[in-house]
């Protein structure tokens, strides 16, 4: 029996991961012999990650929970190698496999190595070249030590053959997270909010923030909302409010009619207003690729993006840090001209199941 170890972090791994497991089940379920052991490192604490959440995306609860939240970047590294490390030498594993680039990712990667367990990496050779960010971090140190990669795009694969990677561990298979968004687009459920504010389709703009560099500088965070609020005419914009930028906004005198603070929302819940949106404003990697995806208009506020396939081919634009840059994105969408979503290439729903074959072939 070829046994894999699936490691879990925080929400948008759960998204990550889903796929991959009903693959193996079904593969398992044609007699093939592969067998997975889910471990959440409970890095992220999320009140909306109840029973409900593995339900809605119909992920079985993980085997553990290794309660590893809180704590700085260094400390929660090693809490969760320390708590990994006990639970894989319990459970040993032929293959452990990591998904993005949280601290989940590179700690549970180092002790796997460390144990002689062989390392696959989900989302491989993503760069942002930006090394403020602790998710590039994560990701040079994970690359660094993975024997085997599952990448999303051309330009991940040209990263990690200039780093020195052999043609024959980088397999381009796609993107887990379009799989899940394909399988529950029919399951989008309308939020309470849809009818408490009378929203209308592509009536009003859903717009998140949480990245330091625009929510924990107070002037930076205000003179970018108001930049948005002056240029986007009396469209109401939808604001699902992250605990982190939740604490500055209450501390800002922010008031403007059309702006609509709202506590966060299931999976299901939250696209189903993107999809329905105007546009979507965020700082987010993953909301790109699902507006991408969905067609909607995508204004990211970065400077960088570790996905350049969705500005290519998607209908992300990177708008930059500077509120000033708003107006002129804004007037873009507003007169109708914005790009068109093209065919990203592999983000058709199958990733998971090309990845469950690569697997499988390891076994043999």
């Amino acid at each position: 029996m070829y046994k894999i170890t699936i490691i879990a972090g925080a929400r948008p791994n759960f998204m990550k991961i889903a796929p991959i497991i009903h693959e193996i089940d079904k593969a398992k379920q044609q007699g093939k012999d592969i067998d997975f052991r889910l471990v959440h490192t409970g890095q992220h604490y999320d009140k909306n990650m109840s029973g409900d959440f593995f339900e809605q995306l119909q992920i079985p609860e993980p085997h553990v929970n290794l309660e590893c939240s809180g704590g700085t970047q260094a400390e929660q590294t090693a809490n969760i190698m320390v708590a990994f490390e006990k639970d894989l030498m319990e459970n040993p594993s032929d293959l452990v496999l990591v998904v993005g680039d949280v601290t989940s990712t590179m700690a549970c990667a180092l002790v796997a190595q460390k144990l002689h367990t062989k390392v696959a990496h989900v989302e491989g050779g993503i760069r942002s070249n930006d090394w403020t960010m602790p998710e590039e971090i994560n990701r040079l140190v994970t690359d660094s030590i993975t024997n085997y990669f599952f990448t999303t795009s051309e330009t991940a694969n040209d990263y990690l053959k200039k780093s020195g990677v052999q043609d024959h561990q980088i397999f381009f298979v796609g993107n887990t997270m379009i799989d899940t968004l394909m399988k529950q687009m029919p399951n989008f459920k309308k939020p309470l909010v849809w009818n408490e504010l009378s929203l209308k389709p592509k009536g009003y703009i859903v717009m998140t923030l949480h990245r330091p560099a625009n929510v924990d500088e107070e002037n930076q965070l205000k003179s970018m909302i108001d930049e948005i609020m002056l240029n986007t005419q009396n469209t109401p914009i939808v604001f699902p409010v992250h605990p982190r930028t939740a604490k500055i906004l209450d501390k800002l005198s922010i008031n403007h009619n059309r702006l609509h603070t709202i506590n966060p929302l299931s999976y299901l819940e939250f696209n189903y207003l993107v999809q329905n949106a105007k546009a979507v404003i965020t700082d987010s990697g993953g909301i790109t690729e699902e507006a991408s995806i969905m067609n909607v208009p995508c204004m990211t506020l970065r400077n960088n993006t570790e996905r350049p396939e969705t500005m290519t081919l998607g209908t992300n634009e990177l708008v930059g840090t500077n509120p000033k840059n708003m107006k002129t994105y804004l007037d873009k969408l507003f007169s109708g001209s914005w790009k068109q979503a093209q065919n990203i290439p592999l983000w058709d729903g199958k990733t998971s199941q090309r990845i469950v074959d690569t697997l499988i072939g390891f076994s043999q």
